[in-house]
């Protein structure tokens, strides 16, 4: 019976060629195919090897007709340790890649029997375009419904549209026929707080009740944000990013993507932003977009059943989100495949291009910004840049290096500081301080009152001829002797002046306040903030190398590019070029914190001096029950333990002792040892000119034959006691 079992799993005992036998390495890693019946008291005796009275076991081949039970199936079952992931736990991607494709092989060997079968294969098989397409419209609807909630919630704090409720100020002053060139934002159907509340437009009462009013509903949208979130979903907190990429290399955090969450992350994104909070939504938009997919996975029992199928769903979940964050679906699928994917085959890129394409056509279908755009602040530059302005360049990429390191530091230290304060204790306390501090500074600049998209939209925009903005303030030059375009390098007015000054404030405003505002228990995201701070100061620096450029345009830096009258610098594309310095270097935030923190694995942790930085304590998340092999486990078994579990590695112990480790490398370099060293088997017997294998050994004796299986005993010299097992190929049959 045993050689039978043997014969049937083409198995090779006490044998380099057991090991190199029939099975490739795909086949034994696929254990769909493989049935198993076990009944045994004790695992530790299967793997040591022992044999134990009362102890069956068998393996045969999945096509056997004694065969009942898959090992799947059985896995299937809530065996406690065995297929079933609790929180904080890690998936079994051997074991999930295995289920489908059971799953896989039932459905095409079902299809054919009738034509429901064959309707349920294709919908199995289209259901993954399904689930990204849900999850792009879905994703697409809320990004323009939070940014056309959180445009509306900003402008209230400063009036309210009479004739339209649901309009914002731009929108209000559309229609209307007095507004002015440059008084463009003041209409009679747009009212402030001061003039519903005390009649009056101008003056100092009007300033003293627009800032109070801005101040209460900074201070409500921010209570009512992390009221929501403590009470209703706490995981809405935060950007998101980090955590979907944990979730993305197999890591299980229950309810972070589920309907709560989406829900109050979506209503407290709006009141976030609205608050005037320094923070962003282009961040929580990926885990809004991810939560979508999780949400949209549970219809289809492909992914349903299955966290590592889930898996590509959410990667093209997230290449959705920043799709609809930045207006660049090929961004957001370089995003999915460089920064937050683990597991990312090649019908997932073309998932996620898909979902990355449908999110941003139904955001450009509701057009939230009125411009016909993916994003608020779209702009082209149709003048080139030289060569001589590599050097402003590079100083501002130093500026963004400086500015991520004193962020990261700064984060940091304010981070340990709130755990061991009232702050940590009172996270609505908190936010409501930051809310206010942040509301009392930012109304008297009218950069830093300005929505923190908006402002980047302004800073970005070039001067042209309808600008009337006090960045365009600029004097106009009668003198010039040539004109190269329509609108020259021309020195800078009043408003220019005075407009370098806020910005410097805003600059050292926005720096100080996003190291204290990101980590409050708030919709928080990162990207938008230091591309504000990255813009003010491309902005400053384009308008000073400009009058530089105009002043002393016969230097010889100038001189062959500035001529006199000509359109030589952009400051808006010195904007584009500090945000983007500042975005990459704030980006980096969370491998500084990793590579600076101490990993304890033990459950006391050691003293570590006080300026160090807490330690990442990875206890909870520690497998204490590793898989193991005794010493005296033969390597033929262990090589097989390591095609069959898709094991990685494996502790060796003597006596409950460890004696070491043996990796899949190691099991590597043992097979190509044993190869170089084994002589070549014969050819098989259909190369012979007979037809049938000789039935007489070398020495002449007849050879003992049962069932195709031939029984060689072993020499006297060697110290097995077992007869060697050599199967002949089933060409034999």
């Amino acid at each position: 019976m045993e050689s039978e079992q043997l014969f049937h799993r083409g198995y090779y005992r006490n044998s380099y060629n057991s090991i190199t036998s029939a099975s490739s390495d795909e086949e034994l890693l696929d254990g769909a195919g493989v049935i198993m019946d076990f009944q045994t008291s004790e695992d530790d005796n299967l793997l040591d090897g022992d044999t134990v009275v009362g102890t069956h076991y068998t393996m045969t081949n999945g096509g056997s007709i004694n065969s009942s039970t898959h090992l799947l199936d059985l896995l299937d079952e809530p065996i406690p340790g065995v297929g079933t992931y609790d929180d904080f736990h890690t998936i079994d991607w051997v074991r999930e890649k295995c289920k489908d494709r059971e799953r896989h092989r039932r459905i095409n060997s079902k299809k054919k029997e009738s034509a429901w079968e064959m309707t349920k294969s294709l919908y199995d098989a289209w259901s993954g375009w399904l689930v990204v397409t849900l999850t792009g419209l879905a994703s697409g609807a809320l990004a323009g419904l939070i940014d056309i909630a959180a445009d509306w919630m900003t402008d209230l704090k400063e009036g309210i549209c009479l004739s339209a409720l649901w309009y914002n100020h731009e929108q209000c002053c559309w229609g209307s026929n007095e507004t002015t060139f440059e008084e463009r934002d003041k209409c009679p159907q747009w009212k402030t707080w001061a003039e519903l509340i005390i009649g009056q437009a101008e003056g100092p009462g009007s300033y003293i009740m627009n800032y109070i009013m801005y101040i209460f509903w900074a201070l409500s949208f921010a209570f009512l944000a992390v009221s929501l979130v403590k009470v209703f979903a706490p995981y809405a907190c935060g950007s998101g990013i980090p955590e979907i990429k944990t979730i993305l290399s197999g890591f299980i955090i229950r309810g972070y993507l589920g309907k709560w969450t989406l829900m109050i992350k979506t209503i407290t994104l709006v009141l976030a932003v609205a608050s005037g909070l320094s923070l962003g939504k282009e961040g929580p938009l990926v885990h809004v977009a991810c939560c979508c997919g999780n949400i949209f996975s549970y219809l289809f029992p492909k992914y349903s059943t299955n966290e590592a199928k889930k898996r590509e769903v959410l990667s093209a979940a997230s290449a959705a989100g920043v799709s609809v964050a930045f207006g660049a679906p090929i961004g957001g699928v370089l995003f999915s495949l460089e920064e937050v994917s683990y597991y990312f085959p090649l019908k997932t890129l073309w998932r996620s291009f898909f979902a990355a394409l449908v999110a941003a056509f139904v955001l450009r279908s509701i057009n939230p910004f009125g411009n016909s755009r993916l994003v608020l602040f779209y702009v082209e530059y149709h003048t080139p840049w030289y060569l001589f302005e590599l050097f402003p360049f590079i100083l501002l990429g130093v500026f963004g290096g400086l500015w991520g390191a004193f962020f990261i530091r700064a984060n940091i230290a304010w981070c340990r500081r709130r755990k061991s304060t009232k702050f940590g204790k009172y996270p609505v306390l908190e936010v409501i301080i930051v809310a206010a501090i942040t509301a009392v500074i930012a109304f008297p600049n009218p950069y830093t009152r300005l929505n923190t998209s908006e402002l980047i939209k302004e800073l970005f925009t070039d001067c042209g001829p309808l600008e009337s903005s006090s960045l365009c303030d600029y004097r106009n030059d009668m003198n010039a002797s040539k004109i190269v375009d329509d609108i020259p390098d021309r020195p800078a007015g009043i408003g220019v002046y005075s407009a370098i000054w806020q910005l410097c404030l805003a600059l050292i405003f926005k720096i100080i306040m996003t190291v204290f505002t990101f980590g409050i228990k708030v919709p928080s995201g990162l990207f938008i903030p230091s591309m504000a701070i990255g813009a003010i100061a491309g902005r400053i620096v384009g308008i000073a190398v400009e009058q530089l450029a105009y002043y002393h345009h016969d230097w010889f830096i100038f001189k062959e590019w500035c001529e006199v009258g000509a359109d030589c610098i952009t400051p808006g594309l010195y904007a584009m070029v500090g945000a983007a310095a500042c975005l990459e270097s704030a980006r980096k935030k969370q491998e500084g914190i990793v590579g600076s923190s101490r990993v304890c694995f033990a459950q006391h942790t050691p003293s570590l001096p006080a300026e160090s930085p807490r330690p990442l304590k990875l206890r909870s998340i520690l497998d204490m029950s590793p898989f193991t092999v005794t010493d005296h486990t033969p390597m033929e078994i262990v090589v097989d333990i390591f095609r069959k579990l898709g094991l990685r590695q494996c502790l060796v112990t003597h006596n409950g002792i460890v004696l070491g480790i043996i990796t899949k490398k190691n099991i590597l370099e043992h097979l190509e040892q044993l190869k170089q060293h084994v002589e070549p088997l014969a050819p098989p017997w259909h190369y012979n000119k007979k037809r049938y294998p000789p039935s007489y050994g070398p020495d002449g004796k007849p050879r003992p034959r049962f069932n195709n299986v031939q029984l060689n005993p072993i020499d006297e010299e060697r110290e097995e006691t077992e007869e060697e097992v050599r199967l002949l190929n089933s060409t034999t049959l």
